[in-house]
């Protein structure tokens, strides 16, 4: 008889989020090498050279491919035979799993779940609670998959009750483009169809855990409509040009998963859940043995790849630049940032809203005057680190403070990851500021650039507190300059002619 243990259980969590957080999945590796291999976009290109690099150095130096180390959820399949050696609930076993794995000293994972979350979206300090989806299953093993999922594809989440003889391609065809990129493509898309609403996301949530075949399926071709029509998405999504971080090019997703389910014959649920360049999950079973162990990728998994700033970056220091210079950068160009920024992103700024609408003053340490903002929200510092892993977070969240920080505090850019809203754009354009973009997936590569840090204000909001950091050739590209001109806009619609005029000639 299988007797799972308290400890065991607890252990493979917290391994398993450990090992996630700094291995990607060899499959996704192999695909998002393949996409480089075939990409014609300049900047798209880059960006998976950034995004395979800091794959590689993570898987060195144990540390997280994304800043955002995500909320857990885990499915569990419970054999109905096995029996426990355990004084905690299943839950509490997960729940301590997860806790000891984000609190781990020598890699400390980045805490982001707040509870109360209509109300004072208080931190919980330990990335408790996980997300858990239980089934009782014959059998007396437990087999559990688990995933980080970040907040940036997250939020990209999308459910439709479409009528019985829609087309579900359309619907997808029409959604995705409107999803942006701050779900930071390269990465999956996972679709759930069928079922009742709930049904279809957690169908949608549940094939992100599947392995990248989509080489294997166009060889060997479709058996059934699910396939054909994974096929079909997976083309047409890639020929909408949306490219690696939106910047336009051939590859906006390795693969999309379809999971489907009976449903009522007045209804078409469908749910899209995408995955990120930072996609993180795992699959362990338990038979009574001890805990779970986890093989790594080979280094031989990863491409001969090391990101090098391109030749034609411009060099710019961050403690003289002028509205003048900001004005010459045109959209795409490619700058290396040196000098002292600050960081901050929706919990510091609605604070700076509330002190600015009340006509109180900033701290003296939130001078904004003719600096830059970044977007983020650190991993803590181990060993010799002056800061962790430091990847840009979703500008668009921000986008409803931007005419207020420009008007009020004399900020002249902001750097972040995706693009920017029209309400965003237009206040830029009227300041002559400018917004700079960082590669999303790339965050211990970009930390590497960070020369110093501190917390210079609101340290109460842990990861959300406002920082100063001092950086070196810090590597971003013009997204929006001073006249409002959008790479995120202009990159996709290019490339998806450039595809169409490619298709018509074969």
């Amino acid at each position: 008889m299988t007797v799972i243990k308290q400890a065991d259980l607890i252990e493979s969590v917290r391994e398993a989020l450990q090992f996630i957080s700094y291995y990607h999945p060899a499959d996704f590796i192999q695909a998002v090498a393949k996409a480089y291999e075939l990409e014609k976009s300049p900047a798209a290109k880059d960006a998976m050279a950034q995004i395979l690099t800091n794959s590689r150095m993570c898987a060195e130096g144990h540390r997280p491919v994304c800043q955002d180390t995500g909320i857990v959820v885990l499915f569990a399949r419970i054999g109905m035979e096995l029996q426990w050696d355990a004084q905690l609930s299943f839950e509490e076993m997960i729940q301590e799993g997860v806790r000891q794995a984000y609190l781990d000293k020598d890699n400390p994972l980045r805490a982001s779940i707040v509870s109360d979350p209509a109300g004072a979206r208080k931190n919980t300090k330990d990335n408790t609670p996980a997300v858990i989806h239980t089934q009782l299953v014959p059998g007396d093993k437990l087999e559990i998959q688990i995933a980080a999922k970040g907040g940036g594809s997250e939020n990209k989440a999308k459910f439709v009750m479409l009528n019985p003889t829609d087309s579900i391609v359309d619907w997808v065809l029409q959604t995705v483009p409107t999803m942006g990129a701050g779900w930071c493509p390269p990465g999956m898309l996972g679709i759930g169809i069928g079922g009742s609403a709930e049904k279809a996301m957690l169908l949608a949530k549940e094939s992100l855990m599947d392995p990248i075949d989509m080489p294997e399926l166009l060889e060997r071709g479709p058996s059934n409509r699910v396939e054909e029509l994974r096929i079909e998405l997976y083309e047409k999504v890639n020929e909408l040009g949306i490219g690696a971080q939106g910047l336009g090019g051939l590859t906006t997703v390795v693969d999309v998963k379809i999971k489907d389910y009976p449903t009522h014959a007045a209804s078409l649920p469908v749910a899209i859940i995408p995955n990120c360049a930072a996609t993180r999950h795992t699959h362990f079973v338990l038979d009574g043995s001890g805990p779970a162990t986890f093989n790594p990728p080979k280094l031989s998994d990863w491409p001969d790849i090391s990101w090098k700033p391109d030749a034609a970056s411009k060099p710019v220091d961050l403690n003289t630049v002028t509205a003048e210079e900001v004005a010459s950068w045109q959209p795409g160009d490619r700058l290396l940032l040196s000098g002292k920024l600050l960081t901050g992103r929706d919990a510091a700024h609605k604070k700076i809203r509330d002190l600015l609408n009340a006509g109180e003053s900033l701290p003296a340490s939130v001078d904004l005057k003719g600096k830059f903002i970044y977007y983020v929200g650190p991993v803590d510092p181990v060993r010799d680190e002056v800061v962790g892993p430091a990847g840009p977070t979703t500008a668009t969240r921000m986008d409803k403070f931007t005419e207020l920080m420009l008007d009020k505090t004399g900020l002249l850019g902001m750097i972040g990851k995706a693009e920017r809203g029209p309400v965003a754009i237009e206040a830029i354009k009227k300041h002559r500021a400018v917004y700079l973009m960082a590669v999303g997936g790339a965050a211990y590569l970009v930390s590497k650039a960070i020369q110093s840090a501190k917390v210079v204000a609101f340290e109460e909001l842990g990861m959300e507190a406002i920082y100063e950091f001092e950086v070196k050739e810090m590597p971003v590209t013009v997204a929006v300059d001073s006249l409002g001109n959008s790479v995120h806009q202009t990159g996709p619609k290019k490339w998806k002619l450039e595809i169409e005029q490619y298709k018509k000639k074969i």
